[in-house]
């Protein structure tokens, strides 16, 4: 160990705070807090025998550290977590949105509620249930509206007009169309009521309604409805499955336990409602904390406040810093949470079931955990190895043109953090001063304006690149290098050409053959491979977009805000071309004589080529 390491570690304050392991260039690898810095950094470096191949790993590239000192231990907690999501450190837990299941949402706040899909809780006076896994948040959607006939749409049911119509829902049987009048506030309120029930785990009633639904479209011959209604019971039947935990008290608990096998870690969420299983799924969690106990406040920080958690938590571990992370977690989610770690009756039993879950996830997926390990955070360490990077590529960008003989010019940008798919940070471009199709030029004005809100610190393109990808070879790698020195900024560059995946670098014309095999190599096809996909999507839209937008121009009475109405309603021309008067004149902004006029163009169009 350096001398000047030991001099740190025998320097370090008997305080709480946060501690930051850096490797030899100053790239943050794991963000830490303690109770006392001092006996939690030493453990890293001095305790032998009992550390894991995370922790092994990470302390393989750890040549310093720094060190935050905090009032108290929660608030150690607190910048722990907020350091974590700005840094996105390699060696911590980063849930990835791809984990995250849909809940259904409902703001009784609202005169006339309406329950809504969404992928994220936040901190509202809206009512959450969920998670939703069987069957989908489309599943369950559709027997809500088969079942209980709320509303979809957004209007103002106090500003409408005396002729308004309902629309197709209200026909169908799915809306009871309190726009008309045809249900009070108060008969509103008590078919939401009766939904929310259903939502909380008693389905007696839904399944009762539908089972009767499907006898009714068997007996008018009409199958394939009744198949409709026979599918939604078997998605009631899959929830039910998980249910295997029936208690004798209405009770909401929420459940983790922890299994290890000093390679790697999963842990279990076991989530009771109402004395039920509703929903129970396994987190495989790449962390380098000291032990199970450090790890598991870690996951509840970053995963509880963006889950639909309750207010009593049971862990099959006992945390050193529970009333802190209590503390914490309260803040976050609004609610007085409570962690307690039992030891015996039902409440053990419960998170011995969740830890058997963990340890039989663990045991059956160990070997896609590792791959998952070593074609994310292991590829990204590998790849600075093998192309002698400065910087560990914790952040990468990859940039794509995309167009057709020039017209609809685009970039893509696509973002991977720690080896994995960031979409949150991707953004793309449309090229506005490169005339015809140069795909050197577009790719230089993309970069220029990259790196523009780097130097101006724009928040909304993330941090600074640690790495940027250029699809092509020494050409379009050149023009990338004239972006960068005119901006003025200083960015590891590289190029991945398509035929033989060969890298090109700053450093001189040579390419670098990646070993075919390598989680590095495949790392960078992946991320090229992104880069096309979503410019190409781009293009696709913007190049449809602008053609409905020229047949448009040429119906009388389309200006440019119902050509815009007329394509987020619609999207594509034939959906257009398809529509009834009635559905054109809905759109925001029509009415029944231009849709009219809409309609008429189509299909006098139709008629003239028939001819």
């Amino acid at each position: 160990m350096q001398t000047d390491l030991r001099t740190k570690l025998r320097n370090l304050p008997d305080e709480p705070g946060v501690y930051i392991m850096l490797d030899a260039q100053g790239n943050i690898l794991y963000v830490g807090k303690a109770k006392v810095l001092k006996n939690r950094v030493r453990q890293y470096f001095f305790s032998s025998g009992n550390k894991t191949e995370k922790v092994l790993a990470m302390l393989s590239h750890v040549k310093d550290f720094r060190y935050i000192i905090t009032a108290s231990e929660a608030d150690a907690l607190s910048l722990e977590n907020t350091l974590i999501k700005r840094h996105t450190p390699p060696y911590n837990i980063l849930l990835k949105d791809d984990k995250q299941y849909p809940y259904i949402k409902v703001d009784l706040t609202k005169p006339f509620p309406k329950f809504v899909g969404v992928r994220r809780i936040v901190r509202d006076k809206c009512k959450y249930f969920g998670p939703i896994t069987s069957g989908g948040i489309k599943g369950m959607m559709d027997i809500l509206r088969q079942v209980f006939p709320t509303i979809t749409c957004n209007y103002n049911f106090e500003k409408l007009p005396k002729n308004f119509r309902p629309c197709l829902d209200y026909h169908i049987g799915t809306c009871c169309a309190p726009c008309i009048g045809k249900v009070s506030k108060e008969q509103y309120r008590q078919i939401v009521d009766r939904a929310m029930s259903f939502l909380s785990g008693n389905d007696s009633e839904v399944k009762e309604i539908l089972t009767q639904k499907m006898m009714d479209a068997s007996e008018r011959m009409q199958y394939e409805q009744a198949l409709t209604y026979r599918n939604y019971l078997n998605v009631i039947d899959k929830l039910n499955e998980r249910r295997i935990v029936v208690l004798n008290k209405l009770v909401d608990y929420d459940i983790f336990a922890i299994a290890g096998d000093g390679s790697n870690s999963v842990i279990n969420h076991t989530m009771l409602r109402g004395g039920k299983v509703v929903f129970s799924d396994n987190f495989a969690v790449n962390d380098a904390g000291i032990d199970q106990a450090q790890t598991m406040s870690s996951f509840l920080l970053e995963y509880c406040p963006q889950s639909n958690i309750g207010k009593e938590i049971y862990l099959n571990v006992e945390l050193e810093d529970a009333n802190e992370v209590m503390q914490v977690l309260s803040q976050t989610t609004g609610k007085n949470i409570t962690i307690y770690c039992p030891k015996r009756q039902e409440k053990k039993q419960l998170v011995d079931m969740s830890y058997r879950n963990a340890v039989e996830y663990l045991t059956k997926n160990s070997t896609e955990i590792e791959k998952r390990y070593n074609s994310t955070v292991g590829a990204v360490s590998q790849l600075q190895q093998l192309l002698g990077l400065k910087v560990l590529p914790t952040r990468m960008e990859c940039y794509d043109i995309s167009n057709i003989s020039g017209v609809d010019k685009v970039a893509s940008m696509v973002v991977f953090t720690n080896g994995s798919k960031d979409g949150a940070q991707y953004r793309r471009f449309r090229i506005k001063t490169v005339e015809g199709a140069n795909d050197f030029a577009s790719m230089k004005e993309t970069l220029l304006r990259r790196f523009r809100h780097m130097k101006d610190n724009d928040k909304r393109f993330g941090a600074p690149p640690d790495l940027i990808v250029v699809d092509g070879g020494l050409g379009q790698l050149d023009y990338a290098r004239q972006a960068m020195e005119e901006s003025g900024v200083s960015v590891e560059l590289i190029s991945l050409a398509k035929q033989e995946e060969l890298v090109y670098t700053l450093r001189n014309n040579m390419p670098i053959a990646l070993p075919r095999n390598s989680f590095a190599l495949n790392l960078l096809i992946n991320i090229r491979d992104e880069a096309h996909r979503f410019a190409i999507t781009y293009f696709r839209k913007l190049h449809g977009k602008n053609a409905l937008k020229s047949v448009l121009n040429e119906i009388e009475g389309i200006g440019e805000k119902r050509q815009q109405a007329l394509y987020k309603a619609f999207r594509t021309l034939d959906a257009i071309t398809n529509a009834t008067i009635q559905q054109l004149a809905e759109v925001k902004g029509m009415n029944s004589t231009v849709a009219k006029q809409v309609y008429e163009y189509f299909h006098d169009n139709d008629q003239q080529d028939d001819n």
